[in-house]
């Protein structure tokens, strides 16, 4: 099982591929979106949840999506048709770094696949190439609550505690106007949900010729979160706008 099946299967319970609960994504939507018909892209889409969303929520909006993951990008345009927003929806298999667009957007978000783009600083410039004046960035990343362990930091990257991540997106040139720290139990169900749903698919064909695999993973995941990095890493989302302008 290649590594994008895997996390599509982990992500069933859980659509939103981010410890983010409905409450805090619609809050986290409504600051990006203060109009309702806003242009929107979002960079890394996956199954394009985000934008699904506010699609049905804002009928004038108008969205774009970019993924490399062909499985994905047909499973958004499954379910824009199912929820009646598909003649508003752009999609397009691309590299999320690599994407180029004709005209800006007034929202770009990018919530959980900075690593895609290389950090959260990178993914913060790639948004602005497609922002327009006065426009805003929805963006959510890792940081270290407490001093990480040395395997934590080789298994998830090199993050900063809250307040250093902050500074260095301010000296970057951008001011937060809303944000969300995800809270323990957003941070639980996720794990619990990314787990459960590999673990429940598995299980649910006993005879399937991935099964093994597929439980080999949930259960190295679990084993990394509980006893690797779940008392050190917390998820931080921030609506911005450039400083300048």
């Amino acid at each position: 099982m290649n590594r994008q099946r895997i996390s599509r299967i982990a992500h069933g319970g859980h659509p939103i591929a981010a410890p983010l609960d409905d409450d805090s994504v619609r809050q986290l939507l409504e600051h990006g979106l203060p109009q309702g018909d806003e242009r929107v892209l979002d960079l890394g889409c996956g199954g394009a949840e985000w934008l699904l969303r506010a699609l049905a929520r804002h009928p004038r909006l108008r969205a774009e999506g970019v993924d490399v993951c062909a499985e994905s990008l047909a499973h958004a345009r499954t379910a824009a048709v199912g929820r009646g927003v598909a003649d508003r929806l752009v999609l397009h298999e691309s590299d999320a770094a690599d994407f180029s667009s004709p005209h800006p957007f007034d929202l770009v978000l990018s919530v959980g696949a900075a690593h895609a783009l290389g950090g959260l600083l990178p993914t913060l410039a790639a948004a602005r190439r497609h922002l327009a004046p006065g426009g805003r960035v929805l963006v959510g990343d890792g940081f270290w609550e407490r001093t990480p362990t040395r395997e934590a930091v080789e298994m998830l990257g090199d993050f900063a505690d809250l307040p250093t991540t902050l500074e260095r997106v301010a000296a970057d040139g951008w001011t937060p106007v809303h944000g969300h720290v995800s809270t323990r139990r957003e941070l639980d169900a996720y794990e619990w949900s990314w787990t459960g749903s590999l673990a429940s698919w598995a299980l649910d064909r006993p005879d399937g010729p991935d099964r093994a695999e597929a439980l080999a993973v949930a259960e190295a995941h679990r084993t990394e979160w509980l006893r690797v990095y779940r008392d050190s890493w917390g998820f931080l989302s921030l609506v911005l706008r450039r400083t300048d302008g």
